[in-house]
């Protein structure tokens, strides 16, 4: 019930914060103490590709040999397999809403999307965002309004719209959004990949891996604003991490991860500094807890057989 004009506006608007909050990770303040493992194992022939950091300190893998999703323990580095693999699935990008302690999973050349059940590993929706064959849903974010992927073969975002109390949409909602204005989508290579949003979700950001640029989104239009680095750009750039006005690349097959620090209309930006590690074996994307940087090696500089050996590693940013 509406109270007053003054009350009004002041209840929705601490609403909104509490909400805006509530999708992003558990411990986004806290600072994992110097005992917590640097190495995380994934199971030999896991194939990672995408990590998210869910409520408390679990960290979910996702694979991209048959679509299993692994929970771990940021503190004890010990794990399980949360979702069991399936032939002809993969898991791409991982995404994660904390009002719901769901899992959104990127489908990659299968064109579509799947919402499980963090807690019990439950296949809650599948979503077909695209015909598979010509197609490769990347990345995931998932805001207050929506779940937005990445397709790294058509210049598009698909959206799923979500309701305050992240309650999924029906099959039927599924929304294509053209990517426009400055966005340059080039034939037969790996465009749109990682995908970002500001807190209150106004903005999305998405890699180009191919150009190397960053694009500053409309949520709702798909135009995009191609994001001034200087001259510099973030070629081979995967997962990207958002915290305030510094935004991590990861750049796999260069085993680095680039730190951008943005302006406040995210209209341009500065590599200030980047991060390295003898542990990174092309790292795909990453998440943060703290002042640590956890990233998953997908190794693709080698060929996968069911004894490689996968890992997150935590390196402080």
């Amino acid at each position: 019930m509406r109270k007053s004009r003054m009350f009004y506006p002041f209840v929705s608007f601490l609403l909104l914060v509490l909400l805006a909050f509530s999708v992003m990770p558990a411990a986004a303040a806290a600072h994992p103490p110097a005992q917590f493992p640097d190495v995380i194992p994934l199971p030999n022939g896991f194939q990672p590709e995408g990590i998210v950091i869910g409520r408390g300190l679990s960290v979910y893998a996702g694979s991209l040999a048959n679509g299993a999703i692994y929970e771990a323990s940021l503190r004890t580095g010990e794990g399980d397999i949360l979702v069991a693999g399936e032939e002809g699935l993969i898991a791409a990008g991982l995404g994660y809403d904390r009002r719901t302690n769901n899992l959104f999973v990127s489908g990659g050349p299968g064109g579509d999307a799947r919402v499980y059940d963090a807690a019990s590993g439950e296949l809650l929706m599948r979503y077909q965002l695209a015909p598979a064959g010509d197609t490769f849903i990347n990345d995931v974010i998932v805001t207050w309004h929506a779940a937005y992927f990445t397709d790294s073969s058509n210049a598009v975002l698909y959206r799923l719209p979500l309701e305050r109390n992240g309650r999924l949409p029906d099959p039927d909602e599924v929304e294509t959004i053209p990517l426009t204005g400055d966005y340059v989508f080039v034939p037969g290579a790996f465009n749109a990949n990682g995908i970002e949003a500001t807190l209150l979700g106004h903005y999305l950001i998405v890699v180009n891996s191919s150009t190397g640029t960053l694009y500053r989104v409309d949520p709702d239009t798909g135009e995009a604003l191609a994001i001034d680095l200087g001259g510099e750009v973030v070629t081979n750039g995967d997962g990207l991490v958002l915290r305030g006005r510094t935004l991590y690349v990861v750049r796999n097959s260069l085993n680095e991860v680039a730190v951008v620090k943005l302006n406040g209309r995210l209209t341009s930006g500065e590599v200030v500094d980047t991060i390295t590690s003898e542990a990174f074996r092309v790292p795909t994307t990453a998440d943060l807890l703290g002042h640590s940087l956890y990233v998953v090696n997908a190794r693709f500089d080698v060929t996968p057989t069911p004894d490689t050996e996968y890992e997150i590693v935590r390196v402080e940013r």
